[in-house]
């Protein structure tokens, strides 16, 4: 076991204890997760993608050979190619068809790429990207996503239809929902004892859920709109046509079935449309596959792309996201929530992970439980998120120190990652929009070779002017 882990990646607690630790990490990843399909609309069901997700991240464990700590969640890079492939087709069940097709191109790019880093290796990416450009890359990663926390700090429970929660008119109700889940999250992964230690976010979320049903309460008995926090009206939809077997138990509209209806008037044209949307994308989200997988080994302080090797993690990723979407419509990708309850938890054991997977799997299916998890507040998530997000953001920074700053090839490729990743620098071509952290992380490797070349020139120049005095 390293010395930063409680448990390893084969450890394996308890058998209840597994199961309050996977309940933990699919708190870190619901919102997220569900938050996809909520965005792209045309009927996409949260409860699918949330099924997909755990089926997705069972086959990345098999490809990985359980030794890689993570969960795969519903990608919000291909957020914009899965709205295209709704655009361009002529019919809703055409468009689902789409999602099916094309998250198949984006996974055989992986399986594409996978099957070159088999034959060639991984040198050339440790090469490409040393720490001086993954460092600052991981960090932004958690940066990135500081503002999204922090309007989550400011918001409550309903979502507006694209996977946001509603901003409150109460600031201040919120925002002490969310102090008090940051507090209580910090208190117990800092100084909490044995189990409290273990599962500081189920902790404190339901510490923040508790004082958000206080002040909900109130709301409802004083008549005061802005005190009303929870959204209990997930509950009542669950009774609106009466208690039957879907109060309890429900089916997920899984994307295959919408997607076979529309194989009657399917045609080669949009068949490219869907190709041009997905694949270039493939590629971005490579990047960003390399720099969660260099994090985690950080963390856990085992070389993923050595052992089980990056050709197996593309392979999962790649297998999975096919797999996923094909329940879901949503094409997967390793979560840096799940990164990041790792890193806080310190527990990277993969029997937490499986279960989780599965658990995300049997809970689709259950009513109630999924009403729960979307009665959530925003401001909860928040508190929960900024911790998330910070550690992933830290991991990233602990990288750079173990890089010469005094060297300024190494201190401008760090200065221009961290610019243009927090900066936002993103660039759209045609459909395919490529991420401030694709574009911070090309720029960084391109600044980086050319200054490690023209350093490696001068020095031969003045090796041979040696020589000649």
């Amino acid at each position: 076991m390293t010395k930063n882990l409680v448990y390893d990646i084969h450890d394996r607690p308890t058998f209840s204890k597994i199961l309050v630790f996977a309940f933990q990490q699919l708190l870190a990843i619901m919102a997220a997760t569900i938050a996809v399909p909520a965005i792209v609309g045309n009927g996409m069901s949260a409860s699918a993608a949330l099924f997909g997700a755990g089926v997705g991240t069972l086959v990345y464990q098999l490809f990985t050979k359980f030794r890689s700590p993570v969960f795969l969640g519903s990608s919000f890079a291909f957020i914009g190619s899965m709205s295209a492939a709704f655009a361009g087709a002529i019919s809703v069940s055409v468009g689902y068809l789409g999602l099916l097709i094309g998250a198949a191109c984006a996974g055989l790019v992986y399986v594409v790429i996978a099957l070159v880093v088999k034959f060639v290796g991984v040198g050339w990416i440790n090469k490409l990207m040393p720490a001086a450009v993954i460092g600052p890359t991981v960090a932004i990663i958690g940066l990135s996503l500081a503002g999204a926390a922090v309007k989550d700090v400011f918001s409550y429970g309903p979502t507006d239809g694209n996977g946001a929660f509603i901003m409150t008119s109460n600031i201040w109700i919120s925002f002490i929902c969310a102090i008090v889940t940051l507090i209580v999250v910090i208190l117990c992964s800092t100084y909490g004892k044995k189990m409290t230690k273990l599962i500081p976010f189920i902790i404190g979320i339901l510490a923040g859920y508790f004082v958000a049903m206080i002040f909900t309460v109130i709301g409802y008995v004083a008549g005061i709109d802005t005190l009303r926090i929870i959204d209990f009206s997930v509950f009542q939809a669950l009774v609106a046509d009466g208690v039957n077997i879907n109060t309890f138990v429900a089916v997920p509209e899984f994307s295959f079935l919408e997607a076979f209806k529309g194989v009657k008037d399917f045609d080669l044209s949009y068949l490219a449309t869907v190709a041009v949307a997905y694949t270039p994308v493939a590629f971005v989200v490579f990047a960003e596959h390399i720099a969660d997988h260099k994090n985690l080994s950080s963390i856990i302080e085992k070389d993923l792309l050595e052992d089980p090797g990056l050709h197996r993690t593309l392979l999962g990723d790649g297998v999975g996201s096919m797999v996923g979407a094909f329940f879901g419509g949503c094409p997967n990708t390793t979560y840096g929530e799940s990164v990041g309850c790792v890193a806080i938890t310190r527990n990277a054991s993969i029997a937490t992970i499986t279960t989780t997977a599965i658990i995300a799997i049997l809970i689709s299916f259950v009513s109630p439980f999924v009403a729960f998890l979307d009665s959530i507040p925003g401001c909860v998530m928040g508190g929960v998120c900024i911790t998330l997000y910070g550690f992933i953001a830290v991991s990233g920074l602990k990288m750079i120190q173990k890089v010469d700053l005094e060297d300024n090839a190494n201190l401008f490729t760090v200065s221009v990652i961290l610019i243009a990743g927090i900066g936002g620098m993103s660039m759209a071509i045609g459909k395919v929009t490529i991420t401030s952290i694709a574009c911070a992380l090309i720029l960084g490797i391109i600044v980086n070779v050319l200054l490690n070349k023209f350093k490696k020139t001068n020095k031969a120049d003045e090796n041979s002017k040696g020589d000649e005095q």
